[in-house]
């Protein structure tokens, strides 16, 4: 029974930053491999950045290397992205998403057994 709520997107001009929260019920973080990804109108959903267990960072998409942070607040069950110098190109519906485990890389979606159900993030020019 995991659960993820997403919240914190909104419209934003270039430039600017947001920060996105993923609440998490059901499991505790610490059990629990997150990562964000996102989907813009006519595209396929895309990795964006994920986070382990042991709270180490493992990769992220090199689209937002050097702008966005994910970072985890466990006694929180909390999991942030934290994105700054958005771009228009940024603007998506951006989905948490959690595994306990997967054969799967975890920058692949397949490797998520639970998702959110988004937040819009826009960005104008």
């Amino acid at each position: 029974q995991i659960q993820l709520v997403e919240s914190g997107g909104g419209l934003v001009q270039a430039g600017g930053s947001l920060r996105l929260t993923c609440a998490a019920s059901g499991r505790t973080l610490s059990d629990l491999y997150m990562g964000w990804f996102r989907q813009a109108p006519g595209e396929e959903r895309e990795f964006v950045a994920h986070i382990g267990r042991a709270g180490v960072v493992s990769n992220y998409a090199d689209f937002v290397k050097g702008r966005f942070i994910i970072s985890r607040d466990t006694a929180k069950n909390m999991v942030y992205l934290q994105m700054n110098n958005l771009l228009p190109e940024d603007t998506a519906v951006y989905y948490c998403a959690a595994t306990l485990g997967s054969s799967y890389g975890l920058n692949i979606g397949k490797a998520y057994a639970y998702w959110g159900q988004g937040t819009q993030v826009t960005v104008s020019s």
